[in-house]
């Protein structure tokens, strides 16, 4: 898959490390590149274990998706945040926090 798809993955590496370091500024072409990155995986997974899951060996293909899975992690931690917007909170007003007396 790596070898197959090369490019697209040495892309994705290079967005997946910046993304790593300022989120909000490499959130739109994470997620662009990173969709592209998700249906490669989802394809070469396919390949790797449709077959299987129909008969006898369905708790096998299973845990060979399981595994496979953790593998791209290994390589990608946030690919789980492909299409999760990033959002900063606005900074509480220090009146908010201050004690209320009631009366």
């Amino acid at each position: 898959m790596l070898e197959d798809h090369q490019e697209t993955f040495n892309l994705f590496r290079q967005v997946h490390d910046q993304y790593t370091i300022e989120k909000q500024k490499f959130q739109k072409e994470f997620n662009t590149l990173g969709e592209k990155v998700q249906e490669i995986i989802r394809e070469y997974e396919a390949k790797l274990c449709q077959h299987s899951e129909k008969g006898q060996y369905a708790k096998y293909s299973h845990n060979l998706a399981e595994k496979f899975q953790e593998e791209v992690k290994k390589n990608f931690p946030l690919i789980d945040f492909i299409g999760v917007e990033v959002v900063t909170q606005a900074k509480p007003d220090p009146i908010d926090s201050l004690p209320r007396i009631r009366l």
